[in-house]
């Protein structure tokens, strides 16, 4: 196999932690892969949230964010930066609400300047994320060959679950596959 075989685009996908990933930023993390190309890869931790409410700073989106309605930390770049992840449900014929732009299925990314009123009757739910997890070209690929991230199809509920701490666990259970059996991998005795 040569070394420029082409991506194919994981975009929309989930990046779930393995117990083997030693980054801290990472552990037991659920990445949602909100752009995937030869150019490198952007995605949000979809279960790091902060004690931050959206309310505190972006005032007009805060009764838009789901349950809990706090900012996320999406990862460690850009973490004074914010991404606005909404689904918009339906099967799209009336096409994209104005301030969201289509990542995967229902799933899409705000522009937090345009005026919350445009996107509210639209969005089934949105999730507000400081900073961002981003890897150069190549290197998610290399993390991928090592190991570090299952990959598993992700389904809109998972960017609103009103409970991101067990998220880990919900998104590998529902897998039909061995990774069923991760979920069941004890926690780390540190953080009870």
């Amino acid at each position: 196999m040569s070394g420029m075989t082409e991506v194919s685009s994981l975009t929309g996908r989930l990046l779930v932690a393995t117990p083997a990933l030693a980054d801290p930023n990472f552990e037991r993390a659920v990445v949602l892969l909100l752009d995937h190309d030869e150019e490198g890869s952007l995605g949000v931790v979809l279960n790091r949230p902060t004690p931050v409410g959206v309310g505190d700073i972006l005032d007009g989106w805060a009764e838009l964010a789901g349950d809990p309605g706090v900012v996320f930390q999406g990862g460690p770049v850009s973490l004074d930066s914010a991404l606005g992840v909404a689904v918009v449900p339906g099967d799209g014929d009336g096409g994209a609400p104005l301030g969201w732009r289509r990542v995967h299925g229902a799933i899409g990314l705000v522009d937090l300047e345009a005026p919350p009123e445009l996107l509210a009757p639209a969005v089934g739910s949105l999730r507000i994320f400081a900073g961002y997890a981003g890897w150069g070209p190549g290197q998610l690929e290399d993390e991928l060959a090592e190991g570090a991230w299952y990959v598993v199809e992700s389904e809109p509920g998972d960017v609103s679950s009103p409970l991101p701490g067990r998220l880990w666990r919900e998104v590998l259970r529902r897998q039909r596959s061995e990774l069923a059996m991760v979920a069941t991998y004890p926690d780390d005795p540190s953080l009870n």
